[in-house]
């Protein structure tokens, strides 16, 4: 879930310093390609959505709220430095995408857009708790002081952004998937690292230090379940989906927290994997098991 930890000193003089496995090269070409590749698909998706919804003549009055909402969201997430401009306009765009499945006759409540809000909540909370221990500790992320990258919204949001507006409760349940995994993901590597506790690699069950990749500790992975659960439980409360349906989007998302730290454990530690690919991989691995589910439990009326 975190890059792992070297304990040293850095060119300050007593703060410990962290290393990735994987070159700076090598993940600078992954965050790239990522920003390229779901970046260019994000933007044709979310184009193609606001034409169906404006086309050639007047937009619906919820169109004009949505865009100043979405826009107030960018803004609010620049102002607390939770991102940099580029990630906080990309955010902006995102939640505007939640918010154009209002173009089939849904509220605004049974959107992600609420689910989005609050996983934005939950990790804001989360980095910022406790950051002076775990900086003491070399196991911060110095760039997270500017806010996060366009790559990481892509990573994390990115599958969301493009699914969750559509219509089909399939596809739909999975997005969700996808936004309690994010959430799990960063709760529980940021109040873990805090919390500290045991922390064992998952292929091993071997003790290794804090901020390992692959590490998991029981109290990093309680507050990771359990703010997949919160996801789960406020779509269900507005209506969004069925409680079922809420039952397949925790099982999922908590699924994608595991597999992330599996590949951490093996080809991040390896330096095959950057952590944003790392991340990116893990919401199409809660996507796809949450698909398969959602279909099993409420059979589609239409197919993808």
């Amino acid at each position: 879930m975190r890059e792992e930890s070297i304990h040293g000193t850095d060119a300050g003089g007593g703060t410990p310093e962290r290393r990735k496995a994987i070159s700076p090269l090598w993940d600078h070409r992954q965050s790239t390609f990522l920003v390229l590749g779901m970046g260019s698909i994000l933007t044709v998706g979310i184009g193609l959505r606001i034409f169906a919804v404006v086309g050639m003549g007047s937009a619906p009055i919820w169109f004009f709220w949505s865009l100043a909402g979405s826009a107030a969201f960018a803004a609010i997430v620049w102002r607390l430095r939770a991102a940099t401009p580029a990630a906080a306009i990309l955010g902006g765009s995102i939640s505007l995408s939640l918010l154009t499945r209002q173009q089939f006759e849904f509220s605004w409540l049974k959107t992600a857009l609420p689910e989005l809000a609050l996983l934005f909540v939950l990790t804001f909370a989360a980095t910022r708790f406790g950051r002076r221990h775990k900086e003491s500790l070399g196991l911060a992320d110095r760039r997270e002081r500017r806010g996060r990258q366009a790559s990481q919204v892509l990573a994390n949001l990115g599958l969301a952004g493009y699914y969750a507006p559509n219509h089909t409760i399939a596809i739909f349940t999975a997005a969700l998937a996808v936004l309690a995994e994010a959430t799990a993901d960063t709760v529980s590597s940021e109040l873990g690292q805090v919390f500290g506790g045991r922390t064992i690699l998952i292929t091993t069950g071997k003790a290794v230090p804090p901020g390992t990749d692959g590490a998991i500790s029981l109290v990093g992975t309680a507050c990771g379940l359990l703010s997949a659960g919160l996801i789960a439980a406020l779509a269900a409360s507005l209506g969004a989906i069925s409680p079922r349906l809420a039952l397949v989007v925790f099982v999922s998302g908590s699924a994608g927290l595991l597999f992330d730290s599996l590949l951490g454990a093996t080809l991040e530690r390896r330096g095959w994997l950057g952590n944003d690919l790392v991340n990116f991989a893990s919401t199409c691995f809660a996507y796809l098991m949450a698909f398969a589910l959602a279909r099993i439990v409420q059979p589609p009326l239409a197919f993808w």
